[in-house]
């Protein structure tokens, strides 16, 4: 035995590493009869589900599931249940095993008939899907006018699958009962591969309507797109010939309808990519059942192709077109403010050009000013002069005071324009 080293171990390595195991078929044989419904639910209704399927469980004296459960299986005596929960919707399939030789002149049950109907009405959510599948052997008395009995001719699609093992039939239409309906006629399978044959086909036909979600959604959207693109018409022309007044309106303009497609965007981006993601499934699924041509028959392919190809279209067609539209509105709103910005500019070179006039005009009255300034300032200081001139003179100063004042004007002059410039000079310097 090798030896267990003490690793450390991720605390979900388990949850991680069973993961590939979640959700296993179920071996089966034919014949039997099997009802798959699908429930569409939001969280509250995802639990009430899960106590939903406690109460049957309870009813059958069986534990209730377990609270992080996301899928069980329950053999319930008379049928057995296969319930799952999904981020999205819960699934419950039903099987219930038969014991026929013919099906000539009546129809095989469904596996609804043994379950509770108080119980099967109360379910949760709302009704994505609901599908009779039955598996007979394909030697069964009967088989090609049962057929005809369950399905509709005119929409009839066909295929044998599991490498020519098995046929398939159905019409993909809803009948009166509310219920899809399939039919596989088994020659050679193993349960094993009788149970993967079975679930992808349950899957395929879950899938189908989950991608489909999308559509009512891509249609609900089309007409906002395209009255967007009208608007973002509409303001590229009214900006080309828009006057600077006009421009706080239309870049408002502008900024609604931003937010208006990138509130749709944000509101339906999440329901593109799960039905994308749903197409993709149903596609592997077809291929996963190894179908091959029927004469005269259309197989699940060419069907899926048909018809299943421009709903995918319009899905994808919606998502480009508001990533498209947003892109043009953000390089509308880019041009609108860089238009805004350069005059704005503009402006702001316009008003410096006019305070430098201003300044220039500031500066020559501030010259005419310092002039003046230089000859009252000397008519002071040459009259302070005078009288000192006249006290000298009476103490012996030679000159009268007249002819010293009339001396000193132009070095007192001289002097005073001296020292304000000098005060100028320093106080531009600074």
């Amino acid at each position: 035995m090798p030896h267990r080293l003490p690793l450390p171990q991720h605390p979900q390595r388990v949850a991680l590493h069973n993961e590939i195991h979640a959700r296993p078929p179920e071996p089966l044989v034919a014949p039997l009869a099997l009802t798959h419904i699908v429930m569409l639910t939001d969280a509250d209704a995802r639990e009430a589900s899960r106590a939903h399927l406690a109460r049957l469980l309870s009813d059958h004296h069986l534990p209730p599931p377990a609270g992080h459960l996301t899928h069980m299986r329950a053999d319930l005596g008379a049928f057995r249940l296969r319930w799952e929960m999904h981020s999205e919707f819960v699934s419950y399939t039903f099987i219930r095993s038969l014991e026929l030789t013919s099906v000539a002149s009546q129809d095989p049950p469904s596996a609804l008939e043994m379950v509770p109907q108080g119980w099967l009405a109360a379910m949760p959510g709302a009704c994505l899907a609901s599908l009779h599948l039955w598996a007979l052997p394909q030697a069964i008395d009967g088989a090609v006018a049962l057929r005809q009995r369950l399905l509709f001719e005119e929409t009839l699609v066909a295929s044998c699958v599991a490498d020519g093992t098995a046929e398939v039939h159905t019409d993909f239409a809803i009948h009166a009962d509310g219920y899809s309906r399939m039919l596989v006629l088994v020659a050679e399978l193993t349960p094993r591969r009788l149970g993967r044959l079975m679930q992808r086909l349950i899957e395929i036909e879950t899938y189908r309507m989950a991608a489909l979600l999308g559509l009512p959604i891509a249609r609900e959207a089309m007409g906002l797109l395209t009255r967007g693109e009208s608007e973002l018409a509409s303001l590229a022309g009214a900006i080309r010939t828009a006057q600077r007044e006009e421009e706080p309106e239309l870049l408002d303009r502008l900024t609604r309808l931003a937010g208006e497609v990138e509130g749709q965007y944000a509101a339906t981006h999440s329901r593109f990519s799960a039905s994308s993601a749903y197409f993709d499934l149903v596609n592997r699924r077809i291929n996963d059942i190894a179908e091959t041509r029927m004469e005269g028959m259309q197989t699940f392919k060419d069907f899926m192709e048909r018809r299943l190809s421009p709903a995918r279209s319009t899905c994808d067609w919606a998502e480009r077109r508001q990533q498209a539209l947003s892109e043009r509105i953000s390089r509308m709103s880019s041009l609108l403010r860089t238009r805004v910005e350069i005059e704005q500019q503009q402006s702001s070179q316009d008003l410096l050009a006019s305070m430098n006039q201003r300044q220039d005009l500031q500066l020559k009255l501030q010259a005419t000013v310092e002039g003046l300034s230089v000859a009252a300032i000397t008519y002071y200081i040459i009259g302070l002069v005078s009288y000192l001139a006249k006290g000298a003179h009476q103490i012996g100063w030679p000159f009268s005071a007249e002819t010293t004042a009339a001396v000193a004007i132009p070095f007192v002059a001289v002097g005073v324009w001296w020292s304000i410039r000098r005060m100028h000079r320093k106080l531009v310097g600074h």
